[in-house]
């Protein structure tokens, strides 16, 4: 056993975590991973949680699975740890429809100027360089395109 599994081993120990089960998840993404670890209680042992595996398991699965893909599915915070303001999520969305400054400016009811001032202050918020990075990333960070 290497130093890093031991350290879990230990871990565990101290918190009472004896048996259980860890779930991987399917990546919607190849730059993400997911996976929960399930413990037991601390009076059961593996083989106690085996059997109740083998009669709920599937339907822990599930459970689980629905969990991820919701958890997934939430607006994730930026670096910064703000959220995109709504003007500033609409303006890119139009951007990333192929408008330009002034036809956003025509669709929100607002100058040019204050159309680029909040893709200014979106990138700072996403901190990126680019208008074109900033809804990349606030796609991947489901901060865009939300349901209403």
């Amino acid at each position: 056993m290497d130093e890093q599994t031991r350290a879990v081993v230990e871990f565990n120990r101290q918190h009472n975590v004896n048996a259980g089960y860890t779930i991987s998840f399917m990546g919607v993404s190849s730059r993400s991973r997911g996976a929960i670890s399930l413990a037991a209680k601390p009076h059961l042992s593996q083989e106690d949680v085996d059997k109740i595996w083998a009669e709920k398991g599937d339907e822990i699965q599930l459970i689980n699975n629905v969990a991820h893909l919701k958890i997934m599915s939430l607006p994730h915070l930026t670096n910064s740890g703000e959220r995109l303001t709504n003007r500033q999520r609409e303006a890119l969305e139009w951007v990333s429809d192929g408008k330009t400054t002034q036809d956003i400016a025509t669709l929100m009811g607002l100058t040019q100027a204050t159309v680029e001032k909040h893709l200014r202050l979106a990138r700072k918020v996403l901190g990126v360089e680019t208008t074109a990075q900033a809804v990349i990333r606030a796609a991947f960070q489901n901060q865009i395109f939300l349901s209403k």
